[in-house]
This record gives C-alpha cells, sequence and structure tokens, in this order.
C-alpha cells in the first residue's frame, strides 16, 4: 500500500444456516434439489399465508453470538427490508434491524505482529432471497428453493486494515461456524457469502473516508484480491485530485477489477418496519446457559491446547484443526501411541498432514472415509518408534494397510518385516563392513568423509535391508572414529 494511507475495512458474513428446514416454513433447505420443488406458499410469498418462526434459527445465532463473545439480547424483533428483485418473490426480506438477537462480540486473529481482536458490531437473523441464474443462452430463470433459507448475518467493526487480515478473519468466521456445526462452511455452493465495505484514510486521521462496498464475494481469496484491488483503485482516485463516492461494486474473478453495480442504498431507501405477523423472540437467561454449556471446543483454542499438550509446532496444529474430524482423528490416534513421546506425537502429525491429507484430496473424502483408522496408524507410528521397521518400510507398507483393517504388526510379521535392532548384531556387521574395504577405509582416515555413506550401504545391504538404520549410522560412526584414532597413534 502506498505510503501515507491507510485502509479501513469492515466485513459482512452471510451464512446459510444447516436446519432442516426454511426459517418460517417447514420447506426443506437441501442443497441441489431441482429448481423450485422446496418451495411452498408461505416462502413464495403468497398473500395471507403466516410465518412460523424455526426454533433452531434462533439457537443457532445464538451458539454464533457465544462462541464471539456477543452479548445476547433477550428480547429482539424482526422487521421487513423492502426491494424489489426477480427472485424475492415477497417483495420485503424478513430481517433484524434495530435490536438484533446478537452484538458486541469479537474475534481473535493471530497475525505476525500478534494476536489482534476483530470487534463484531451485530449478529442478526434473516432469511434469504431466492437464485437469479444468468449464465444460460436464454432469458434468466429464478430457482425459488432458497428464499426463506435461514441466514445469519455477521457484521464485524470496522477493525481490519489490511486484505491478508480480511482473509483471516474469514478463516476464523468459517471455522467457528463449522465446528459449531451450524453451517458447512461451503463457499461454491453459496453457503458462506461476504460483503466488504473499503475506505482509505490518511494515516493518523480518525475520520473515515468514503466506504465503497464490493458484494457477494465467493472465497477467500477473492476477498484478498477484491479488497487490495479496491483499495489501490481509491488511493489512485484521491491522488488524483478525486472524490471516492459510495457506491456497491463487484467482483469480475475474470478481469481482477471491481465493477459499478449501482450507487450505494442507505437504510431509509430500505422503508424497514418492524414485521406484524411474527412476535418477538425470547432468549431466557435459562436456554443461553443451556446452549453456551453444549459449545464445543472451537478451532482456536483447540490448536493452542494441542502446541501445548502435544509439543508439536504451530503450523501443524493449524492444519489439523482446521478441519474437526482431522483434528479428532490426530488426538484419537496419539491415544493409541505406546510409548506417548513428543517424537511419537510429531510422527503421528506428519504422517496426518501428508499421507492421510494427500489421500482425503485424491478421493476427495473426509479422513474417516480414508480406509485408514485411527488404530492402524498408531500401531504403524509405534512400530516406527520401537525400531521395529524403519521410515522407508513404513511408507511402503502403508498402501497396503488402505482398507485392509490390519495393523502394521500382522503385516511385518506376515512379511518379515522385522528390523534388527540388536546392537550386538549390528555391531558385528558393522565391524565385517570396516574389515573388508581396507582401501576404502584408508581414503575416508585421508579426508575422503563423503564414504560414510558407502560403508554405511554395505550393512544395509548385508543386513538385507532389515538393519536400522539409525543404530547402523552411530555403530559405524564410532567405528569409523576409532579407526582414525588408532591411525594417528600409529603415525
Amino acid at each position: 500500500m502506498p505510503s501515507g494511507y491507510e485502509a479501513v475495512i469492515g466485513l459482512e458474513v452471510h451464512a446459510q444456516l444447516t436446519t432442516a428446514s426454511k426459517a418460517f416454513c417447514s420447506c426443506p433447505t437441501e442443497f441441489g434439489a431441482q429448481p423450485n420443488v422446496n418451495v411452498c406458499p408461505i416462502c413464495l410469498g403468497h398473500p395471507g399465508t403466516l410465518p412460523v418462526l424455526n426454533k433452531n434459527l434462533v439457537a443457532y445465532a445464538v451458539m454464533m453470538g457465544l462462541a464471539t463473545q456477543c452479548s445476547i439480547r433477550e428480547t429482539s424483533t424482526f422487521s421487513r427490508k423492502n426491494y424489489f428483485y426477480p427472485d424475492l418473490p415477497k417483495g420485503y426480506q424478513v430481517t433484524q434491524y434495530a435490536d438484533p438477537i446478537c452484538y458486541g462480540g469479537s474475534v481473535e486473529i493471530e497475525t505476525d505482529n500478534g494476536i489482534k481482536h476483530i470487534g463484531i458490531t451485530r449478529i442478526h437473523m434473516e432469511e434469504d432471497a431466492g437464485k437469479s441464474i444468468h449464465d444460460l443462452d436464454i432469458d434468466t430463470l429464478v430457482d425459488l428453493n432458497r428464499a426463506g433459507v435461514p441466514l445469519i448475518e455477521i457484521v464485524s467493526e470496522p477493525d481490519i486494515r489490511t486484505p491478508h487480515e480480511a482473509y483471516q478473519y474469514l478463516q476464523q468466521i468459517r471455522q467457528i461456524l463449522v465446528y459449531l456445526g451450524i453451517c458447512d462452511g461451503n463457499l461454491e455452493e453459496g453457503s458462506l457469502r461476504c460483503d466488504a465495505n473499503i475506505s482509505i484514510r490518511p494515516i493518523g486521521q480518525e475520520k473515515f473516508g468514503t466506504r465503497r462496498e464490493v458484494k457477494n464475494l465467493n472465497s477467500f481469496r477473492n476477498v484478498e484480491k477484491a479488497i487490495e484491488y479496491e483499495i489501490g483503485a481509491q488511493i489512485e482516485i484521491v491522488s488524483n485530485g478525486g472524490s471516492v463516492v459510495q457506491q456497491t461494486l463487484m467482483w469480475d474473478a475474470g478481469t481482477q477489477q471491481t465493477k459499478v453495480m449501482r450507487s450505494k442504498e442507505l437504510a431509509h431507501d430500505y422503508r424497514y418496519f418492524p414485521e406484524p405477523d411474527l412476535v418477538p423472540v425470547v432468549v431466557s437467561n435459562e436456554w443461553r446457559e443451556e446452549l453456551r454449556s453444549g459449545l464445543p471446543e472451537l478451532a482456536l483454542a483447540k490448536k493452542r491446547r494441542l502446541v501445548e499438550e502435544y509439543g508439536i509446532p504451530a503450523y501443524d496444529a493449524s492444519i489439523l484443526v482446521d478441519d474437526a474430524r482431522v483434528a479428532r482423528f490426530y488426538e484419537t490416534t496419539c491415544a493409541q501411541l505406546e510409548p506417548r513421546t513428543a517424537e511419537a506425537y510429531k510422527l503421528v502429525s506428519n504422517w496426518t498432514m501428508t499421507e492421510m491429507l494427500r489421500i482425503m484430496g485424491e478421493k476427495k473424502c473426509s479422513i474417516n472415509d480414508v480406509g485408514i483408522t485411527s488404530e492402524q496408524l498408531a500401531s504403524l507410528v509405534n512400530s516406527i518408534s520401537s525400531g521395529t521397521i524403519s521410515s522407508k518400510t513404513a511408507k511402503e507398507l502403508f498402501p497396503d494397510m488402505i482398507g485392509s483393517d490390519r495393523s502394521a504388526q500382522d503385516f511385518i510379521e506376515e512379511r518379515g518385516l522385522r528390523q534388527i535392532s540388536d546392537e550386538g548384531a549390528i555391531k558385528a556387521l558393522v565391524e565385517d563392513v570396516v574389515r573388508n574395504n581396507p582401501d576404502n577405509l584408508k581414503k575416508y582416515i585421508e579426508g575422503k568423509t563423503n564414504l560414510f555413506g558407502f560403508f554405511v550401504g554395505q550393512v544395509l545391504k548385508a543386513s538385507g535391508g532389515s538393519a536400522n538404520p539409525t543404530m547402523v549410522s552411530t555403530l559405524m560412526k564410532e567405528a569409523l572414529e576409532s579407526s582414525q584414532s588408532s591411525n594417528t597413534v600409529e603415525e
């Protein structure tokens, strides 16, 4: 960013909730159904129909509020937000306006400069609109399956200063939603959508500049890129003597530019008024505390605990906790280690992040469907830790374990793969190799220490690949150093 300016960024995240039915009727919310089948007179806005509030919508909103340190309003109301759009059959959206159910919270992100708290202004409940389909070679079509699907909108304070902070904040919001089990976080299916409000101001100025809003960003990278582009565009306008005009923009991923959609609406343009067909929402202290007691350990707290409890690097922990099922698999595997050491915990982390996540990516499946159970992975790591097999042998064995329901020990015994870890036996092999290679020994003593690999390789070859390579290296080093010392004394 050019010196002299800073960005002021706030995000509005719309999260589609995983309730079985819509916000105000019993229509299903499944994704991918045939167009216009999950509809009824209520969500189609037929005259005379009356909405009935889905209790899970309220529960999920409260859970998100509690997870983001928000205050929960005991009594809140719904309003009508009036605007015309082809996929909004009622001509208005039922939402919350003056008294959102959650307010005054915060989310932590981990930046290069330490922990930063991003304020949450409000979390409110609302219903989704339908979907206009423009990318067909005919007129625009409307699918109303999504109309009335329950949403929560999470509005941040303008505390974000860089595109990367926006990316990190959005990641945290998604992780919290997914860990709570109230949203699947699927940006491709539109379960999570983001609007970014962006302005610039001279560094040191308290007053905000004029903001522009970029609508419906559907990936973390698009959020980051759109904000970065928009900051540059606004600085260029101001630097050239112009003024930023409040507008609503869209992000064109093809051209990597923002484009003007319309001039920005203000609250009075929507003619908000209280929803007459819904009574106030009441969240009792008892219900709020019941929901609080059911909250799971969230990703950031889990990450910090994994680092503390298992001694793994923060990088490993952040990868593992990105998917709650992967983190659970990791801990279940660690519980079956013998012995439970920091080295073994790290081995489980390595195998999970490389082999397990690789197969998940190839199969596009969850960790529970990879074909390797936590018991099997623990048996493999135990075999490496005990010196029964080498890491190289373990990698060769791993593909055969997939889908077999057999432990590493079963394969090791069946194939005679047990590694020689008897110090006396390996020492005898080392002495034979040193004695039988006098020319190379002389060269090593004279300074050609790169022959160390040759000596180790000869021992492994003599053992048929079954000697413990770590022990071979250690004992060979001792033998060669002893030979060097003897040669020095003789001289």
